[in-house]
């Protein structure tokens, strides 16, 4: 009995936490979309009047309501989180350290590692490794990036061989991806390494350190007006 009690405790606790949270996201998604809750009402009435319809044109209006409902429910939540990520993707876009954001939520399996690369321009390059390989995600001037890249990838070739290395450059230019493509690009990369080859590939990149190990870096985006110290070390 102590055992249940404690358990729905911790479960009516956590509940007000998910609202909260829900609560926030909307607030947050309202101020980029401001119509998101006429879309998002829109979607359960009509699904729900559809199917209510539908009930009442087969006889069975009860039934097909239930249905109507959940299914109603079910849209809303999927329409509120589509609009909710392109609301937070639209708030990221442009700021740098904006594909770092995107990186730590990538999913299971990868290993993000933030500004592996940067110069005094703020162009920067993070790194993710995982069952595809090694993936260097840049951010900022293509031209310049180009030059980091490369760079990059001859350093990581002292350090894991038969790896394959994957750039992104994060963008709207020809050849470029953009912000909210970079988790999907990621994800359609074809897996050819084992478990064990991922954890040698992040020890040995480690073992090689990182911008992140000589200098502190807020997580996420960073503040607009950051540079590097003068007596900082770049790659």
């Amino acid at each position: 009995m102590a055992r249940k009690a404690k358990s729905d405790s911790g479960e009516a606790a956590a509940n007000p936490g998910r609202l909260k949270q829900i609560a926030l996201t909307y607030k947050m998604t309202r101020k980029a979309d401001p119509k998101v809750g006429l879309v998002i009402a829109g979607v359960g009435i009509v699904v729900f009047g559809v199917l209510l319809a539908i009930g009442f044109l087969v006889g069975h209006p009860v039934y097909l309501g239930i249905l109507g409902f959940l299914l109603a429910f079910l849209a809303m939540a999927i329409v509120f989180g589509r609009r909710a990520e392109r609301a937070a993707f639209g708030q990221m876009e442009g700021q740098p350290g904006a594909a770092a954001a995107v990186l730590q939520n990538v999913g299971r399996g990868w290993t993000t590692t933030p500004a592996v690369a940067m110069n005094r321009q703020q162009d920067v390059v993070h790194r993710a490794v995982g069952k595809a390989g090694i993936v260097l995600v840049a951010e900022g001037n293509p031209n310049r990036l180009k030059t980091l890249l490369a760079a990059e990838k001859r350093k990581m070739a002292r350090i894991v061989v038969d790896v394959p290395v994957h750039d992104i450059i994060v963008g709207d230019g020809e050849g470029q991806v953009p912000l909210k493509k970079v988790r999907t690009t990621m994800l359609k990369l074809p897996r050819v390494l084992s478990g064990p080859q991922v954890t040698t590939a992040n020890d040995r990149l480690r073992a090689m350190g990182d911008l992140m190990s000589n200098m502190p870096l807020p997580k996420g985006p960073m503040p607009k007006g950051m540079r590097m110290p003068r007596g900082g070390k770049m790659r």
